[in-house]
């Protein structure tokens, strides 16, 4: 017997059916907003992966931002138009995407982008001898474009060594395998292919997914223009979320960021359904911010509330306090 079957643990229903939620499996951060800046990643993805086809010029491109920005949202999408398919005597993989493991190596990594391509074996041999059957395997399921996501982690790892190691690995990879290569991460994974001359050549031009801004008309028309098409989507009715006054206060709970605007849309959506309410208010984005983004937050910094302080959320312990300015790690 396990240690959660002493518990004897049941879940029921409240007598109120609050977990009968008529608005369950809703979710706004499923759905693709194609605001201008995602378009834009779009594009450059499209382009390198274009001329890759029409002439083998197999480049490089970073795409960094913020978390929440939707860095792995964008690499998801593009792919999603180039499915893997299973053709009579092998697996086509046209766009491959890999995630960078959170204590990196050149091993680890290789062994993720093996598991990705379907490989058996993929927890055999030494780094040497996956790098070996990555060729292999890139030629076989016949790769266009390889998308490392999370790169980061080389960063984060804070061995030097690694990550020098890791950054001739891909040089060497660029060279073999011949396809273009996108990473994606925070903009301090800039400082890892830095460490590289050649591969700072190749991704000399990083593109940086900005966070939505709300200094000018223009930026707050598109921010609240955001917000309306969120708006048509809700399951029930609400207060306009793209009013001057409230698409403000969205702004400073998310900083611009979309993954932050969905989860408070999200848990108040949540909330209306266990409360029985059928209108989305403010009070409800009050609780949601502070169930989903900033929990403890005091009441004059919570955005939805009436009398809040509107400011952005970055000093020490606040939500937005680890902010990196990608001009930082590009000098």
């Amino acid at each position: 017997m396990g240690a959660f079957d002493k518990l004897n643990l049941v879940i029921r229903p409240h007598a109120d059916g609050a977990l009968e939620n008529p608005y369950r499996g809703f979710s706004v951060k499923q759905a693709i907003i194609q605001h201008p800046g995602f378009c834009r990643a779009l594009k450059e993805l499209a382009d390198l992966h274009q001329q890759f086809l029409e002439s083998k010029n197999y480049g490089g491109l970073l795409i960094t931002g913020q978390t929440g920005s939707g860095k792995t949202t964008v690499l998801t999408y593009y792919q999603s138009f180039f499915p893997a398919r299973d053709e009579p005597e092998r697996r086509v993989v046209p766009v491959l995407i890999v995630t960078t493991p959170a204590a990196p190596t050149v091993k680890n990594l290789a062994e993720a982008i093996l598991i990705a391509l379907g490989d058996p074996a993929a927890s055999r041999g030494s780094a040497e001898a996956k790098t070996t059957r990555i060729y292999r395997y890139f030629k076989e399921c016949k790769v266009e474009l390889l998308m490392i996501d999370e790169f980061q982690h080389f960063y984060d790892s804070r061995k030097i060594s690694q990550a020098r190691n890791m950054t001739d690995w891909l040089k060497n990879l660029f060279n073999e395998a011949k396809i273009p290569v996108v990473l994606a991460g925070l903009p301090r994974a800039f400082s890892v292919i830095r460490m590289n001359p050649q591969l700072q050549r190749r991704f000399s031009s990083p593109y940086y997914l900005e966070p939505f801004g709300y200094e000018t008309k223009e930026q707050q028309m598109e921010f609240r223009a955001i917000l309306k098409a969120i708006q048509n989507t809700l399951p029930l009715p609400s207060v306009e979320l793209y009013e001057a006054n409230l698409a403000q206060r969205f702004y400073f709970a998310s900083l611009g960021l979309f993954d932050y605007v969905a989860k408070v849309i999200d848990k108040a959506v949540k909330l209306a359904g266990e409360f029985k309410l059928n209108r989305l208010n403010e009070g409800l984005f009050a609780q949601a911010f502070a169930a989903e983004v900033w929990r403890g937050v005091p009441k004059r910094l919570n955005p939805f509330d009436p009398k809040a302080i509107l400011r952005p959320l970055k000093k020490r312990g606040e939500p937005f306090e680890i902010w990196e300015d990608p001009s930082h790690y590009e000098k």
